[in-house]
């Protein structure tokens, strides 16, 4: 979840209601996820790059969604530029809005429940892929990161480019996503746990890891992925956790 809040309706918005949970696609999502895709130079891989991250980062939100669900919230998803965002509608007690509180450790679930609905997600990709005689094996990205592959015979090639594209999207941005960097939802279980150890400083302290976290995922995503993209976007979430920690108690942070 990249989003701090949701972003206001438009015409073109795509609306569904997907497992009784509504779904709200905003334009600029389908224009971000093409854009992402389109420096691979290839218009098969374009094709299959924007379904393919639509369907993960809605399985994404689905897992946050049933979750909160399961909890006595009431969910809503938006798809949008940054991501994905899932909230609780409020539900009217008498004349008065009201949410289900949470606890500290149903809020770390819910966090958890969307990048493990990604790789819930890459497990049955990789299933099918080995039902049908592919091979599944693994590769280590900087030596460090595991990232599972899977291979097809040569008139399979377009089922590989496939499975990789859901493994890639669901796996490495599921990884990525557990970091403790504010708003991902590794950000958001480091708040939860820091402000449960200490309820004076936990905010402040969440902020100052995402600040450091955010900053060393810049460099290292400039420098050794050689991805500007990667470098913009934990520069930019680094410097929006370094302004919430200069003081905006409106922000909700706190």
């Amino acid at each position: 979840m990249l989003l701090f809040s949701q972003p206001p309706p438009t015409r073109y918005d795509l609306r569904f209601t997907l497992i009784g949970i509504p779904v709200r696609v905003h334009p600029l999502f389908w224009l971000m996820t093409a854009l992402l895709g389109a420096s691979s130079g290839s218009l098969i891989g374009l094709l299959i790059w924007i379904p393919a991250v639509f369907v993960s980062i809605l399985v994404h939100e689905l897992g946050h969604a049933l979750t909160m669900r399961r909890y006595g919230q009431v969910p809503q998803i938006v798809l949008h530029i940054g991501g994905g965002l899932t909230s609780a509608e409020p539900f009217w007690w008498g004349n008065r809005p009201v949410v289900v509180p949470l606890t500290p450790g149903q809020e770390v679930l819910i966090s958890l429940s969307g990048p493990g609905a990604g790789f819930l997600l890459s497990a049955i990709v990789m299933g099918v892929a080995a039902a049908v005689g592919g091979s599944v094996g693994v590769t280590l990205l900087l030596g460090i990161l595991p990232l599972p592959v899977v291979g097809f015979s040569v008139n399979l090639g377009i089922a590989a480019l496939i499975a990789n594209t859901f493994l890639w999207v669901n796996v490495f941005w599921g990884l990525i996503n557990l970091l403790p960097v504010f708003p991902l939802d590794g950000g958001n279980i480091a708040r939860t746990l820091l402000i449960r150890s200490d309820p004076w400083n936990g905010a402040r302290n969440a902020l100052r890891l995402s600040v450091a976290s955010g900053a060393v995922c810049a460099v290292a995503g400039l420098i050794l992925l050689g991805n500007p993209f990667v470098a913009l976007l934990f520069g930019f979430l680094a410097f929006q956790s370094y302004q919430l920690l200069q003081g905006n108690p409106g922000s909700g942070f706190f």
